[in-house]
């Protein structure tokens, strides 16, 4: 990890890396502005400005007894010590549960301040709308083992794009291969589509003339399901 050791290098790596769990648990007896200096402070001088700024944008009191806060806000206090920190790497795992979705929108704001910055994020989550806003690269965990790795344009690739398109004469869909799923609705079709026989599905509506047709790629979503489908249908 950063051209190091974990194991005989983790004191040295620990000032270069932050990390924010899914479950924060703070001392009781402390507010949160105190928690958020005592573990901004291990990595160096705080910079004070910063600091308001990231309290204004995630509308948290540091005043407050972190007993008193709620689950939302004891995340806010890790988030707020963490992005305090200039690191070279940010661990988040699930780092925005409990959060309503107007702070989650400062959640990723942030992440793409420090993108842009040149840092390392390394998110863990479950909603997949957020990797899919915000990660560069996804990997998909099955059963402790990465089973899919890349790009959300590489991944994108494994699965079918659903073509909806409206057509002035009429044709046979389903005998093409690599086509699923047809449906249809007076002159407007709907189907999914393997993307290496996207070409031929293009070469046969062509002439049947086009009104209108729109390709949506597959989400992360999907992607994510092709992957856990069948677990959640053997639950079921």
């Amino acid at each position: 990890m950063l051209g190091c050791d974990p194991w005989h290098d983790a004191v040295d790596l620990h000032h270069r890396l932050v990390y924010v769990p899914g479950e924060v648990k703070l001392w009781p007896n402390l507010t949160g502005g105190e928690v958020i200096d005592f573990l901004a402070s291990l990595y160096g001088k705080i910079n004070s400005s910063r600091r308001k700024a990231l309290l204004d944008r995630f509308q948290l009191d540091p005043k407050k007894k972190c007993r008193s806060y709620s689950k939302g806000n004891r995340q806010k206090v890790a988030l707020v010590a963490a992005f305090l920190v200039d690191a070279e790497l940010y661990i988040l795992d699930e780092p925005t549960s409990g959060l309503d979705p107007l702070m989650e929108q400062v959640f990723q704001e942030c992440v793409f301040e420090l993108k842009k910055q040149g840092k390392t994020v390394f998110l863990s989550s479950h909603i997949l709308a957020e990797v899919e806003a915000l990660c560069d690269r996804v990997g998909i965990i099955r059963q402790g083992k990465i089973v899919e790795s890349g790009t959300l344009e590489e991944l994108r690739h494994l699965t079918r794009t659903t073509v909806t398109v409206e057509l002035a004469k009429p044709v046979n869909l389903k005998q093409l291969p690599g086509v699923y799923d047809v449906t249809q609705n007076g002159e407007k079709w709907r189907f999914s589509v393997d993307s290496n026989a996207m070409d031929t599905v293009m070469k046969v509506l062509a002439p049947m003339g086009i009104k209108s047709l729109i390709a949506e790629p597959p989400t992360l979503e999907e992607l994510f399901l092709r992957h856990y489908g069948d677990q959640l249908w053997e639950r079921s």
